[in-house]
Order: structure tokens, then sequence, then C-alpha cells
């Protein structure tokens, strides 16, 4: 039997239960496609499933591969896949509920992978999937921004919270960011209109009616936020599910977003790429190997941008 290196969990704990080791290479089904990973994004969820947060609602068998972030290049393809070939660039979100792509190899349904951009090497593409989806759902499905409507993005400077901004801004949307005062000028190159440092201001002094809040950080950013929307406004959270009962006080609404895989989605934010619209954000790449410090660094939730593993370098 074939096998690969991968990180994996053998059971949920801190970054301690990551484990570099061999594994066997995974098959695939006739509407699979195996892709020779190149690099991976490392995402909040990586680590939050690592530590058991989830573990009911998916059901993981151990061990575990975790990470869902994927860019590489098609290694084979199932009899029943029709649109992709071998040695085609893919990225991919790929669904919670199976083994990540922390590996040499993974295994992924052909309906949640795409071409990635052209633009992109794969370490900038690995960094897209998840990030971007989410914005996108958060801001399109969940709040229908649109053009002229104004939309306050929590950690602007984050992972999702750059996107947002590109994707709002792309709209033609107003957009109000939250960020510490030295990610102020990284706000204005995204396109923020309104930059405010959270260490020094409480945003709901000096926000007022706005369309649509974005919450990345939930507790009590969530529960100041209620004030800063106007009547009929939307409060969409990706952390933690609002309160509806506290929206119908405030006369608003809420819903929360879990992101899902997205096949067409995803094309069509590798056209914005590469029409110069998105620009992925990548703040620290490490090798496969050093899992156990891309968890630690996602963890401190200081990051610009998107933590990248490298697979092959």
């Amino acid at each position: 039997m074939a096998t690969m290196k991968a990180v994996r969990i053998h059971s949920y704990g801190g970054s301690e239960v990551l484990k570099y080791e061999d594994t066997p290479r995974p098959d695939i089904t006739d509407d699979e496609i195996l892709v020779q990973v190149h690099a991976v994004g490392v995402n909040p969820v990586d680590w939050k499933i690592r530590e058991g947060y989830m573990q009911q609602g998916l059901n993981h068998k151990m061990p575990l591969i975790l990470g869902w972030d994927v860019s590489g290049v098609v290694a084979k393809v199932g009899s029943n896949v029709n649109n992709f070939q071998t040695e085609d660039d893919v990225y991919a979100y790929t669904s919670l509920r199976r083994n990540g792509a922390y590996a040499e190899y993974i295994a992924i349904p052909a309906h949640e992978v795409a071409h990635q951009p052209k633009s992109l090497d794969y370490i900038a593409a690995a960094s897209v999937p998840v990030a971007a989806l989410t914005a996108y759902q958060a801001l399109f499905d969940a709040a229908k921004l649109s053009a002229g409507q104004t939309v306050l993005i929590h950690a602007a400077a984050g992972g999702v919270g750059s996107f947002a901004v590109q994707l709002a801004k792309n709209k033609g949307a107003r957009v109000i960011g939250t960020a510490s005062a030295r990610n102020h000028s990284f706000l204005k190159e995204l396109g923020v209109d309104e930059a405010i440092d959270y260490n020094q201001v409480h945003f709901e002094d000096v926000v007022y009616d706005v369309d649509v809040v974005f919450d990345t950080i939930g507790d009590e950013v969530q529960e100041h936020s209620w004030k800063v929307l106007k009547s009929g406004g939307i409060l969409v959270s990706i952390v933690s599910p609002p309160s509806q009962s506290t929206a119908t006080q405030h006369k608003v609404r809420a819903a929360f977003v879990a992101v899902q895989p997205n096949k067409a989605q995803l094309a069509e934010i590798a056209a914005l790429v590469d029409a110069g619209i998105l620009k992925p954000i990548v703040d620290t790449v490490l090798p496969l190997s050093e899992t156990r410090q891309a968890h630690e660094l996602s963890q401190s939730g200081h990051m610009r941008g998107k933590i990248v593993l490298q697979v092959i370098g």
C-alpha cells in the first residue's frame, strides 16, 4: 500500500497531539479526484476541531487529518469525473466531515473542487477558499449586501475580514472596519472607508445606522453590535448564532453562517482574483512538519491574513 506524509491527531487536545507521520495514501471513488497537495491553509476551525469543540456534530473517527483549505495538482480522476484531468491546478474547501489536507494527497469529491486562479501560486491559492467563501456566503447569501449599503466588518485585517472588505467594496458598499492601529494603513489599501481602532474606541460609540454587521469575533463584540444597526438591518455571525429574540427587540435580523463547499462560488472567486479585484493576504508560510507552530500562531488571534502550510516546495 502506498504511503504518504501527513499530520494527524489520534485524540483531541492541545497542539502537542498533532503528529507528523506516515499514513496510507487515500483511494478515490468514481466521483472523486486525487489531489497532490502543494499547500494547505490553516484556519481557526482546524484547532477548534483539534481541541474537540465540534466532535459531537462532526462525529470524526480517529486518527484524523485536519486542514480543509487546499491547493494542488490533480493526480488521478474518478471514472465519473469529466471536468478535470491529471495535471490540472485546483483549489478547494472540502467538507469538514472527511479527512483534510494536512497531507501529501487528499481525495476530494469533484463537486467541491474548482480550477485555481491562474494568477496565483499554490501558496496564495491555498489561502483563498475557506476565507473567501465564508466572506462571500455571509455578505451575499445571508446579508444580501448591495451597492450603496454600509457594512461594519469586525477584525477586518484578518483572513476572512480582508476578503470581506474587498468583496464589499467591489459590490459598491461603504465599509467600516475594526482593527488595531498597526493595521489601519493595510485596511486603507484594501479599500476600507473608515477604520476603527478597537483598542482606543468603543465602536458602538462612533458607528450607527449600518445595514450589515459582519461578526467574526462573537461574545461582547456581538452583543455590542446590535445598537449600530439601522432598523431592518442584519447581523451575520460566523462565530456563534446570534439571538433571534435580541434581534427582534432591536427591530433587526440575525443570521449565522457555517461555510459550505461551493464549486460555483470558488470559480467566481477565481475570476475576481484573476481580474485583480481580490487579492489574498498571506501572513506566514511554514512547512507541513511545523503544523504545531502554525496552530499556535492561529490561536494567538492576531494575524494579518492567512497562515499557509507548504507541502511541496
